[in-house]
């Protein structure tokens, strides 16, 4: 067998499943993605992920394992999905047991920001360092741990859910009864809130998809003085849960992925500068603020890379 194998990465959205053939860090191949929501119950959309591989399988010889990032609690050991937040019926499903038994692969799960974690630890921003945390943002916030040069999954599998822990513990009631979680202040949507509530506070009437990360970003490169101080709050809001982790963790890197952080430097600059001024020399002496070195094709990159260092 090679030292690089072909294998598949499979990415599970909350509305498309993204299926591709990797080698080493690059995709070779990309099958047009399944809609979730056009299938009513796990094993008909099973089905219809095992029909895409094994059309991939046919132009590949080569695969030698399947990765599948799943956006949810998954025992990665027993390849149990849990739940899944987004698509309905999926509890409790041994999907690796099933892809195993359908193609004779060997087969891992993991949590999705798992994958794109390990997908910039292994071969990104994050390569070189044996202590790495990842975070994500986008609709949620997600993370991924690397300690001493390995993935930190807990005793239930659920470590690096930092989007979870609390800035405020006064704050939003959470969805699982947590108070202040991260993502209720910068994810995508709630970061659309607050700014249309801000914008209507200066007297400005804007509609929200002109308050989104994307438009915010834009109109901050143009020195708007509601967006440029949205953008320092959400770097302030996401280095307290940063400077937690850093006292907890004393990470060499942190690196920050997801389609929020596409606004670059507007959200960098803030995050460094307020992370920076709450840690004390051994703490961020060494330590490097990176942003991710791969877009929406992380999930599907680590997947198929935690697949590859299975076999």
């Amino acid at each position: 067998m090679s030292d690089s194998p072909l294998t598949i990465g499979i990415d599970f959205g909350g509305t498309s499943v993204k299926i591709a053939v990797v080698f080493q860090s690059h995709i070779i191949d990309h099958a047009p993605p399944i809609a979730t929501q056009e299938f009513s119950s796990p094993e008909e959309l099973i089905a219809a992920m095992v029909r895409v591989v094994e059309d991939l399988r046919a132009k590949h010889p080569g695969i030698a394992a399947i990765g599948v990032g799943m956006p949810g609690f998954v025992d990665f050991d027993a390849g149990l999905v849990y739940n899944l937040t987004n698509v309905a019926g999926w509890t409790a499903v041994p999907l690796r047991k099933i892809l195993h038994q359908v193609t004779g692969l060997p087969v891992i799960v993991e949590n999705d920001a798992n994958c794109m974690g390990f997908a910039e630890w292994k071969c990104g921003a994050g390569r070189g360092f044996q202590h790495v945390v990842f975070i994500s943002m986008g609709t949620g916030v997600g993370g991924a741990i690397i300690a001493n040069g390995q993935m930190i999954r807990g005793a239930r599998h659920g470590a690096g859910e930092i989007g979870q822990t609390s800035i405020d513990y006064q704050g939003r009631p959470g969805h699982y009864g947590n108070l202040g979680a991260l993502e209720d202040y910068v994810g995508n949507r709630e970061i659309t809130a607050t700014a249309h509530d801000a914008y209507r506070a200066a007297g400005i009437e804007k509609a929200f998809e002109e308050c989104t990360p994307a438009a915010l970003a834009a109109a901050a490169h143009l020195g708007d003085p509601v967006a440029l101080a949205q953008w320092d709050a959400i770097g302030r809001m996401l280095a307290t849960a940063a400077m937690n982790c850093c006292w907890l963790l004393n990470p060499e890197a942190i690196v920050i992925g997801g389609g929020v952080a596409r606004a670059g430097e507007l959200l960098f600059k803030s995050f460094q500068a307020h992370l920076f001024a709450q840690l004390s020399g051994p703490f961020k002496d060494h330590l490097r603020i990176l942003p991710a070195a791969f877009g929406h094709e992380a999930g599907t990159i680590g997947a198929a890379a935690l697949a590859r260092e299975a076999i």
